[in-house]
């Protein structure tokens, strides 16, 4: 942490904090986004590079109307859950990338549980005793919570470096290696300690898929160009090869696509015979799972927009007919009845900013028996967890996973059945 140096500290504002000034708080409970939220003289102030409980001097970064936003950049009084970061550049002022790295691992988890109990709460209209009976938790995955992530893209600054942004910036940090980047990246010749400069790039795409290809891009003018290792490279997951072009979508923790795709089967349990739809199936991890399970009397449907998913999807599952891939988006795959029940069971994978209203009283009106709901975003779940419940759905189980080790972000996994 930076020591205050010459600045005046404020304990107890008789005003609005202002930018840049800095004021010595107490830290209260975690809240989405990285933060932990603290209040000085009523005014609501989310801090980053914190812990719940810690006193601390705070730098104000951002001010709006209603909150504030600051760093914390002198510890007074650490939390015992606090750890040194491992990265030097996870610091206030420099890369963004990670919100978490100055909490301890077991910590982190808990951080993240409580994330999701408060959004669910909040926003899902869901009670604690009902979040109790459910067992709210995040699990760890194998591999530990450096060296695990297999696709970064780098941006590229004024003097053609590649690094990372700064947080809420469009800043770039160079920096020497990202520690939680998987090993076979941080030995790339992409970064300024290796001399490399990409003066026509606006980007840089890594990749080390679980396959063993490893493969980097330029980003020019919005357009995917490879200048090293193969434009498809190969993953490994849920019994299968999958091949994919590098720049498509994959889940970036090696250990990602096993778990969800084993929890969605278990959560699920399709049945010989089932019809079952799977719902922004992007290559199709999901659909290949419940093609299994249904059998050759079953039936599935993947329904996906981006066009590198749609083919993707076409190609990894050629070999099971009983699988049909439809081009469109969900909300327009439903409205306009490109799919068609009867369905037994539902996979619903659905972008950052959720489901949406529109689809879940569509999917209500279908008439599954069971909906897995795999989401990346607490806050979208809880809202779209409340429209199902609102019709009379019950969120009848819940897995949080650690996708995502030293950030805030957290994966669920949530099986929502109709009214008894």
């Amino acid at each position: 942490m930076t020591e205050p140096g010459a600045r005046a500290v404020t304990p107890l504002p008789e005003r609005g904090l202002a930018e840049a000034e800095q004021v010595e708080l107490t830290v209260d409970a975690v809240a989405p986004g990285g933060h932990c939220v603290a209040r000085v003289d009523g005014q609501v102030v989310f801090v980053r590079h914190a812990l719940p409980g810690e006193r601390v001097i705070a730098e104000v970064t951002e001010v709006h109307r209603g909150f504030v936003r600051a760093d914390a950049v002198t510890v007074l009084e650490a939390s015992p859950d606090r750890a040194e970061p491992p990265c030097p550049f996870a610091k206030p002022g420099a890369c963004g990338g990670c919100d978490l790295q100055h909490v301890a691992p077991d910590a982190q988890l808990a951080w993240k549980t409580a994330v999701v109990r408060e959004q669910l709460v909040r926003l899902g209209g869901l009670t604690d005793d009902e979040l109790d009976r459910l067992g709210v938790g995040v699990e760890a995955l194998p591999g530990g919570p450096l060296g695990w992530r297999s696709r970064v893209r780098y941006a590229v600054d004024a003097a053609d470096r590649a690094g990372l942004l700064k947080h809420r910036s469009h800043e770039v940090v160079p920096i020497d290696h990202c520690r939680i980047a998987h090993p076979a990246i941080q030995q790339l010749p992409v970064l300024t300690p290796s001399g490399a400069r990409w003066p026509a790039a606006e980007a840089v795409e890594t990749v080390a898929s679980t396959g063993g290809d490893v493969t980097v891009a330029e980003v020019r003018d919005g357009a995917t160009t490879p200048v090293s290792g193969p434009a498809v490279v190969r993953e490994v997951a849920a019994g299968r090869d999958w091949t994919l072009p590098a720049s498509a979508f994959w889940q970036v923790h090696p250990a990602a696509a096993d778990t969800l795709s084993a929890a969605v089967l278990e959560l699920l349990d399709p049945r010989p015979g089932e019809v079952a739809w799977d719902l922004y199936g992007g290559a199709g991890l999901f659909a290949a799972g419940l093609a299994a399970r249904v059998g050759e009397t079953g039936r599935v449907t993947l329904v996906e927009a981006a066009p590198q998913g749609v083919a993707a999807a076409k190609e990894n599952l050629a070999d099971l007919p009983r699988v049909e891939v439809v081009s469109a988006r969900v909300e327009t795959a439903l409205a306009r009845r490109r799919i068609t029940g009867p369905v037994d069971v539902v996979v619903l994978d659905p972008p950052r900013a959720g489901a949406g209203a529109p689809v879940v009283r569509a999917l209500a009106a279908a008439g599954p028996r069971a909906i897995a709901y795999v989401a990346c975003d607490p806050a979208a779940f809880a809202r779209d967890v409340r429209t199902f419940t609102g019709l009379g759905w019950r969120l009848t189980a819940l897995r949080g996973f650690d996708l995502f080790p030293m950030t805030q972000h957290v994966e669920l996994v949530g099986l929502l059945l109709p009214p008894a």
